[in-house]
């Protein structure tokens, strides 16, 4: 058989309706599902995910090095 497609993000995300090509922001910022679901944990059944809307990791910070730390 062939292999699974590799998606952006990896393979194994979480459904999340933040993450959903339907979902809406509301004025407070939380995502609101059009078709009922009332948490933000809740998935359904017309789930489908969406990369464009899935927020980064920040990048972690680099350590300070003096002149002195490059020296032989």
């Amino acid at each position: 058989m062939f292999p699974a497609k590799k998606r952006l993000f990896g393979n194994h995300v979480p459904p999340r309706c933040e993450y959903c090509q339907f979902s809406q922001k509301n004025n407070s910022g939380n995502p609101v599902c059009p078709y009922g679901m009332r948490t933000a944990g809740d998935t359904c059944k017309r789930y489908a995910y969406d990369p464009l809307k899935r927020e980064p990791q920040s990048l972690p910070t680099l350590p300070k090095f003096t002149a002195d730390d490059f020296k032989l």
